[in-house]
């Protein structure tokens, strides 16, 4: 992993986190427990702060910032698919973001809410807790249901496991 201080900003990533050799993490960034941070993934607190907490995953090319002076908050338990960007925003608990989707300046994202792939998520925009919400811009297309959140219970607690499993497990094939 390539980890960096930046003019006095110490990123701090819990023992129990992961983070890929091919990531990049920069000044004031915060991984509570269990963050699984796969390759490509860029998290850049140079000017800001990125707060990411326990159990969330950060799969690969996700580029997570904040604007200067300001924050960006990942809750627990959050899915960022592939390829997303999340810049000076808020995200909420158990919250899932599609792959190539991108949450913008002071837009929030509610508990258990959903962004559909490839949707944008615009500037103070707030998809509400349990809403599925996808396009450009983002619109509220259902709610979310029991059986959706049982299911993706399951899928974020795999990317919980992971962090232990790709320390003990993941080896460079020479």
């Amino acid at each position: 992993m390539t980890v960096y201080t930046f003019e006095g900003r110490i990123p701090k990533i819990s023992d129990g986190s992961y983070v890929s050799p091919d990531a990049t993490i920069i000044g004031d960034v915060t991984l509570e427990g269990e963050v699984w941070v796969g390759p490509g993934a860029v998290i850049r607190g140079d000017y800001g702060t990125i707060k990411i907490g326990t159990g969330t995953a950060v799969e690969d090319n996700v580029v997570i910032h904040a604007r200067p002076g300001e924050v960006t908050t990942i809750g627990k338990h959050v899915t960022l698919g592939h390829s997303c960007v999340i810049h000076t925003a808020t995200i909420h608990d158990f919250a899932v973001i599609g792959m190539h989707s991108t949450v913008t300046d002071y837009a929030v994202v509610g508990r258990w809410a959903v962004i559909a792939e490839h949707a944008l998520v615009k500037t103070k925009q707030v998809i509400e807790t349990e809403k599925i919400a996808g396009g450009v811009p983002a619109k509220i297309i259902k709610d979310v249901t029991d059986e959706y959140k049982k299911l993706w219970e399951d899928y974020k607690y795999n990317y919980t496991s992971f962090c232990k499993r790709y320390k003990d497990g993941l080896k460079e094939k020479l």
